[in-house]
């Protein structure tokens, strides 16, 4: 029986009827006009019994009473039988009852076409396949740099909570959930975090919380929720930060870690309405002008009071949220900010309805000076707004997840 493995040779042959024939009309005017042309030895249907040649694809269509099509023979003899045996077939002359013109296209050498394959899959494997040997210094710094972070994570009191080696000494720390938003953490620099590791809150944790400022920094899924509650209730916070959406604290990119920290909020922006509607607390809301080492400067607990107004160089950059929000606590206006925190329109409180629906659509957020109603949170809603800071919140029913609520306080 023959074998494609052993297939050396493919010919190619046309072949036109003229007249309409099927594919069992040619393959008995093959094997009927070659018989015994060729001798015992080249005998095509020895050839097959022996597995020296393989079955014959006819491939033929009929169109206005004329046939044509092809054949293909697949042959594991050699050049010069090979070619014997092609120039045989050229001697029919009919196919059935109809004049036959059949013509050798090509004789296809399997060999070259398998190591053609060969050639391209080769390139392919030495261009994907083999790993990058190549040496980057900057990579190996930053290796041993990292390992020299991650190994300086340490542990405090008797709950044994992971933390970084700054936790102690620092006038400002960051409680986090779990030990590995510790690590990443500190492969940012950030040495003051410390993880709680469940609702479960440790001793240790709120004893610091006392003494030192503190930002609650968690995941803003359910779990990040619940320990944040946890939290609130039973240590003295001073200010709630959120990873973005569809984030961890230990995915974060550094840029997106400085972010978030120095765009914390005072956590009377989040502790009344929060315990009160269940809403999501806020996440992330972007950029702020402070340096990375803010987080750790030293700072004085100031227990549960908005910060005070106070002047600024306006030529510092685009303000935080916190800064926004004291701008306009008490001036009756309102203003509406892009994703840089930057005023896209200032105008009065009570001129916020005409506004929206002309309003840019770079504009993200909005700070007003006044209560919102549940008719004009579904507005901001529509226009895609991703949060809103204001003096109240009344008559809210329905509070839509994708917006998120800050509460100013008096």
């Amino acid at each position: 029986m023959y074998s494609p493995d052993t297939t050396k040779y493919l010919i190619h042959i046309s072949v036109t009827a003229e007249g309409v024939v099927e594919k069992p009309d040619v393959v008995g005017a093959i094997f009927g006009q070659t018989e015994g042309l060729l001798g015992e030895d080249l005998d095509l249907r020895d050839l097959q019994r022996t597995g020296r040649v393989g079955r014959i694809d006819v491939q033929i269509t009929s169109k206005k009473g004329e046939t044509r099509g092809e054949i293909l023979i697949s042959s594991s003899l050699d050049r010069a039988e090979t070619a014997i045996l092609a120039a045989s077939l050229e001697t029919i002359d009919r196919v059935g009852p109809c004049v036959a013109h059949v013509t050798v296209e090509s004789i296809e050498d399997i060999r070259v076409s398998k190591r053609k394959k060969i050639v391209e899959r080769a390139k392919e494997i030495l261009i994907e396949r083999f790993e990058d040997g190549t040496i980057d210094s900057d990579e190996l710094l930053d290796d041993v740099r990292q390992t020299l972070r991650i190994e300086k994570i340490g542990s405090i009191g008797e709950e044994r909570s992971p933390a970084g080696p700054n936790v102690l000494e620092s006038d400002a720390i960051i409680i986090v959930e779990g030990r590995a938003d510790v690590l990443n953490l500190l492969r940012y620099g950030i040495k003051n975090a410390v993880a709680v590791e469940g609702t479960n809150i440790p001793k240790s944790v709120v004893e610091l919380c006392e003494k030192k400022t503190t930002t609650a920094f968690f995941d803003g899924d359910r779990g990040g929720e619940l320990i944040l509650r946890e939290l609130l209730q039973v240590a003295d916070i001073d200010f709630v930060a959120f990873s973005p959406k569809g984030k961890s604290v230990e995915d974060m990119t550094r840029k997106e870690v400085i972010k978030t920290l120095r765009n914390k909020v005072p956590v009377e922006y989040v502790r009344d309405q929060y315990f009160e509607t269940s809403a999501e607390l806020p996440a992330d809301l972007r950029f702020n002008r402070a340096s990375p080492e803010t987080e750790e400067a030293p700072e004085r607990k100031g227990r549960h009071h908005a910060p005070a107004k106070r002047p600024r160089d306006t030529t510092g950059g685009p303000l935080s949220l916190r800064e926004h929000i004291e701008d306009v606590k008490g001036q009756n206006l309102a203003r509406f900010l892009d994703e840089d925190l930057t005023v896209v329109k200032e105008l009065r409180s009570d001129e916020v309805e005409k506004a929206i629906e002309t309003i840019d659509t770079t504009a993200t957020g909005l700070v007003l000076d006044r209560p919102v109603d549940q008719k004009l949170l579904d507005r901001l809603v529509q226009k895609g707004m991703s949060y809103v800071a204001a003096r109240d919140f009344k008559g809210i029913i329905k509070r839509p997840l994708t917006i998120r609520l800050l509460k100013m306080g008096s």
